[in-house]
């Protein structure tokens, strides 16, 4: 590890002008590229304290051995210059987007003489036209078999065209007039060119002006009663309205425009870009990329429209590119895309209507490309072999975790604080297995006391129930919650929790209870991840020691820098950027704070929606449902005497008196009031079937 105060320039050897930089490791090799408005306040933000430093940045100025700069005119030269470098030199630094696959485009060869419609892949040739990309090839092959009747251009291989023009007859194509045969001479060279590029102008969106032309031609022929010919035209017309109806119209205005939208969290960033041409999406492409360096999403925009229009020129680059966040500073990238089109250029972010709405559609897009390269990447054996045994091997384990717990705390402002515990085997989530908690032991905001709290809950309960299996046969530790496990109809008190209705219960994997089915905690992890840092692992460690428990091993991951914590250590691990470790414990923490949040939100909603009836003990919602319907409203049942409340089906003296009781204690409602007239609006003549609703209030 270099040291970077021993090739930092000297003050004032670094030009206060826009420049473009070159960090190299001590075999000279280029790791990173970048671009500034004035190299010396740049360069100088990199040999700070290193404490103060990015990980991310960290990483990179003590890899590297030396720094080297170009100084240029103007801040588009550097972008220029920049993303040449990033072409030629790789570096490992730098942000490098990789497509998902390579898409295909349809492509029309205009450098032939016979220019040929075809499909093509990789890189972009000079002298022919892209049009696309498109998701599947078959998508063009359907398009072109459908203009090729209104646009007959070549689209065989050299090798068949040779051969038929050296026998003399066209192929197939040829005879059912797909192609205007000019390998046989049925058209002039200068024809089949002219041919070709009515069929580009059509591809390009310039659709309206031809169509209109053929329908003009169509009633001339059936005015002249040429009907074969007014026949032909009709066909051709109805073909290549077919041909635009496969790409709706998304923007009215005829917009050529390309869309371009961010999928992002801590390491990974996926992009999806829609084409637009003519107010018709044309074609999609979309690639994922690892952060390995420091950046914002501005920052990941100005990557993605150096590598879309990097190799572009003219019409390629369209009159306005919509993103969700404009690079700082915006005027140099807009400058640059202007010069490569040759003229003006608008980049902006989408306020409103259709253009806004469209651009959701490409977030949504982009969302799923990531979720589903995760899913890809987890779904992997070897590679969560590999990240088990990263993991083992960062933290000193003695073996792979194959069992990992991770625990989560979550609160809105110290209400309704509550606790979630996730569960991965095998590197997989094994949702059946999570569980929810109640924070019971105090109340406000505490996350270290609530983490040691749910830690020692969690395992007194494991304790418990191995030594009702007899695998645990010392005396109870001090402190030991001794209760029983609540069954499956424990009510939101209890530490249970409820799967979804589609997950389905796993193979018993450790002890099991009568009925066979899996004791909740009688399953130790061999890993305990905490979300949070250096507080909440210590809290995590001491809940454990209370309870003499010492071979489950403990670490926090702190969401802001992303940094491994264990116990008694002052310094956290740092797991490389591209680990796939880290990724796993990404995963699992991320998962941990999801079911957390969802679990927060519903007691909160069900707090809110709390009526008088809901505290009552032992009063269920089908009895509450009875009593509002034989009273009509909670002001009636509130007044009625127990003897009444005895008649309703299911209610006995002692639930009578209880319900009495409570409805007593509790302070009535405000009276609702008719904001139009000013009156109090009486609940008499409000029907039962409103006063159902979860409040229990009067309306």
């Amino acid at each position: 590890m270099a040291d970077p105060s021993s090739y930092r320039p000297k003050p004032g050897q670094i030009p206060d002008s826009p420049g473009v930089y070159r960090f190299r490791d001590e075999y000279r090799r280029v790791i990173y590229v970048g671009k500034a408005k004035s190299l010396r306040q740049r360069l100088s933000s990199y040999f700070q304290d290193l404490a103060n430093l990015h990980p991310r940045t960290r990483t990179m100025v003590t890899t590297a051995a030396s720094v080297e700069w170009t100084v240029v005119s103007t801040e588009v030269e550097a972008l220029q210059l920049e993303y040449t470098w990033i072409k030629e030199y790789d570096p490992r630094f730098n942000v490098k987007y990789r497509d998902d696959k390579s898409y295909p485009y349809l492509a029309v060869t205009l450098n032939e003489e016979y220019p040929r419609v075809r499909v093509m892949r990789g890189a972009k040739k000079k002298g022919v036209r892209y049009f696309g990309p498109y998701g599947q090839a078959w998508a063009i092959r359907e398009t072109v078999d459908l203009m090729l009747r209104v646009f007959p251009v070549r689209t065989c291989s050299a090798g068949v065209f040779k051969r038929s023009a050296q026998i003399g007859r066209p192929c197939l194509l040829g005879y059912i007039g797909k192609c205007s045969a000019p390998c046989v001479g049925r058209v002039s060279p200068e024809e089949h060119r002219e041919l070709a590029e009515e069929f580009c102008d059509f591809m390009a969106g310039r659709t309206g002006a031809y169509i209109r032309r053929l329908e003009k031609s169509m009633q001339e022929a059936a005015e002249e009663m040429e009907y074969e010919r007014a026949a032909r035209l009709r066909d051709d017309i109805d073909a290549l309205k077919r041909a635009m109806e496969k790409s709706a119209v998304v923007l009215a205005d005829a917009t050529d425009a390309d869309l371009i939208a961010l999928a992002e969290d801590e390491l990974e960033a996926a992009v999806q870009i829609f084409h637009v041409r003519g107010g018709r999406v044309r074609g999609q492409r979309g690639w994922v990329t690892d952060k390995v360096e420091n950046v914002d999403s501005a920052a990941l925009v100005e990557h993605a429209l150096q590598q879309l229009y990097g190799e572009e020129s003219g019409d390629a680059v369209p009159k306005e590119v919509l993103v969700p966040a404009l690079p700082d500073p915006v005027e140099p990238v807009q400058q640059w895309l202007t010069e490569r089109r040759g003229s003006n250029v608008s980049l902006r972010i989408p306020q409103r209507g259709d253009k806004k709405d469209l651009m959701a559609t490409v977030q949504r897009n982009a969302q799923q490309a990531l979720a589903l390269h995760k899913t890809k990447r987890a779904s992997d054996l070897t590679t969560r072999s590999r990240a088990l045994e990263e993991i083992a091997q960062a933290l000193g384990l003695d073996s792979v975790p194959l069992r990992i717990e991770c625990f989560d705390i979550s609160h809105l402002q110290g209400d309704d604080v509550v606790a979630s515990m996730v569960v991965f085997e095998d590197g997989l989530a094994r949702k059946s297995e999570y569980r929810r908690f109640q924070i019971k032991t105090f109340e406000g905001q505490d996350d270290v006391r609530a983490m040691h709290e749910v830690i020692g809950r969690r395992f007194r309960r494991y304790l418990q129930e191995k030594q009702q299996t007899g695998e645990w046969d010392e005396e109870t530790p001090a402190g030991e919650d001794t209760r029983p496990a609540a069954g499956p109809t424990a009510g939101p008190a209890t530490d249970s929790t409820v799967a979804s209705p589609d997950e389905v219960a796993p193979a018993a994997t450790g002890p099991i209870d009568e009925e066979g089915r899996p004791k909740r905690f009688a399953y130790p992890p061999q890993l305990v991840v905490v979300d949070g840092g250096q507080p909440q692992v210590a809290a995590a460690q001491r809940a454990l020691s209370e309870l003499g428990i010492d071979d489950v091993a403990v670490c926090g991951l702190a969401k802001r820098l992303e940094e491994v914590w264990v116990p008694d250590e002052d310094d956290p691990v740092v797991l490389p950027r591209s680990s796939e470790g880290l990724y796993l414990l990404q995963r699992v923490r991320d998962e941990a704070h999801r079911f957390a949040i969802a679990y927060q939100r519903n007691k909160r909603g069900k707090r809110l929606k709390a009526g008088p009836l809901d505290s009552v003990p032992g009063l269920g919602e089908s009895r509450r449902q009875a009593l509002l319907k034989h009273f009509g409203s909670v002001k009636r049942l509130r007044a009625a005497r127990i003897e009444d409340i005895c008649e309703v089906p299911g209610i006995g003296r002692k639930t009578a008196e209880t319900i009495a009781a409570a409805l007593a204690g509790a302070a009535p409602p405000a009276p609702a009031v008719n904001t139009a007239t000013g009156e109090i609006i009486e609940d008499d003549a409000t029907p039962p079937a409103a006063l159902s609703s979860e409040r229990g209030q009067e309306p």
